[in-house]
C-alpha cells in the first residue's frame, strides 16, 4: 500500500480539501512529504492518514501549534512502534493548555462584547432619560416662569393703578383747594396813615 503514490490533486480529493491546503499544512506543520525525480510532491497512504487526522483535529478546534505537537507525537509512536506514556501525557497536557488558552480567549472576547453591549444600552438609556427629564423640567420650569411673570405683571398693574388713583386724588384735592381760595374775597387790610404833628414840649 505504501508503494502507491498520489499526486497532490488526487490526495486533496481523497482528503476532501483544496490542494493549497495540503501545501499550507506541509509548510506550517513541518511535514516530510516525499518528492519524485522531477521534484514534484507525491503522497503515500501514510501521508493521507496523517492529513486526515490533521483535518479532524482542525474540525475539533485545535490550533496549528497544538496539531504540530500531535503530529510529532504520532511520528515518534510510529518510529518506536509503541506509545510512550510520558510523551503522550506531556502532549495531552500541552493540548489541554492550548484548549484552556483558546477557551479563555473566547471567553475574554465574549466578555468584552457583553461589556460593550451593556455600555451601549446604558448610554442609550441615560440619553433617553436625560432627554425626557429635560423635557419634563423644561415644561415645569416654563409653567412656573409663566405663572410668576403673570403674577408680577398683575402686581405691577395693581401698583400702577394705585399710584394713578393716589395721583388723581391729589390733583383733585389741589384743584378743590384752589377753587375755594378763588371763591373767598380777599381781605387785605388797608393801612391808614395819620399825620401827626410834633408839638414842642414847652414845660421845660
Amino acid at each position: 500500500m505504501e508503494n502507491i503514490r498520489y499526486m497532490i490533486s488526487d490526495a486533496a480529493n481523497l482528503v476532501n480539501v483544496e490542494s493549497h491546503v495540503l501545501r499550507y499544512w506541509e509548510e506550517e506543520l513541518e511535514l516530510n512529504i516525499p518528492r519524485n525525480e522531477m521534484g514534484h510532491r507525491y503522497y503515500t497512504e501514510e501521508n493521507l492518514e496523517e492529513f486526515q487526522k490533521i483535518k479532524e483535529w482542525k474540525e475539533q478546534g485545535y490550533q496549528l501549534k497544538a496539531i504540530r505537537m500531535l503530529v510529532q507525537e504520532e511520528r515518534m509512536n510510529r518510529m518506536a512502534g509503541t506509545k510512550h506514556a510520558g510523551t503522550q501525557l506531556a502532549t495531552k497536557e500541552a493540548v489541554h493548555k492550548e484548549e484552556v488558552a483558546k477557551n479563555t480567549a473566547v471567553n475574554t472576547v465574549k466578555l468584552e462584547q457583553f461589556q460593550n453591549m451593556m455600555t451601549h444600552i446604558v448610554r442609550n438609556a441615560l440619553e433617553e432619560n436625560n432627554q425626557a427629564l429635560g423635557r419634563e423640567v423644561g415644561s415645569q420650569v416654563g409653567d412656573k416662569v409663566l405663572k410668576e411673570m403673570n403674577y408680577l405683571m398683575r402686581v405691577q398693574d395693581e401698583a400702577e393703578e394705585e399710584r394713578f388713583r393716589k395721583l388723581d386724588a391729589a390733583l383733585r384735592a389741589q384743584r378743590g383747594n384752589r377753587k375755594i381760595k378763588e371763591d373767598k374775597p380777599s381781605k387785605i387790610p388797608k393801612i391808614q396813615r395819620k399825620d401827626k404833628k410834633l408839638k414842642p414840649n414847652l414845660s421845660i
